[in-house]
C-alpha cells in the first residue's frame, strides 16, 4: 500500500461516489478500542455510516452520519 494514495486518505471518495467538497467534510473525531464491536452495536440500533471500516497505517476508521447528516469518524488507532 502506499501512503500517497493507499486507504485511509481523506481526499478520496466514498463507496456511493461523494466526493469530498468544501464546507461538507469537516467532521469530529472519536478514539474508541475496538471500532468493530462498536460499529456493530451502533448498526443494530440503526444508525447510518457513509462507507465500511477502513485499515490504514495510522489505524481503522470508520465515518458515521449524524441525525443532520454531519459526518463523525470513529477511529481506533493501530496497536502497539
Amino acid at each position: 500500500m502506499n501512503a500517497k494514495n493507499g486507504q485511509g486518505r481523506a481526499a478520496q471518495a466514498m463507496p456511493d461516489g461523494r466526493k469530498p467538497e468544501p464546507g461538507g467534510w469537516n467532521r469530529i473525531q472519536i478514539e474508541v478500542d475496538d471500532l468493530g464491536g462498536f460499529v456493530e452495536t451502533l448498526r443494530k440500533v440503526g444508525l447510518r455510516f457513509r462507507n465500511d471500516i477502513v485499515t490504514g497505517f495510522g489505524g481503522k476508521q470508520i465515518l458515521l452520519d449524524d441525525p443532520a447528516g454531519n459526518p463523525i469518524k470513529l477511529f481506533e488507532p493501530p496497536s502497539k
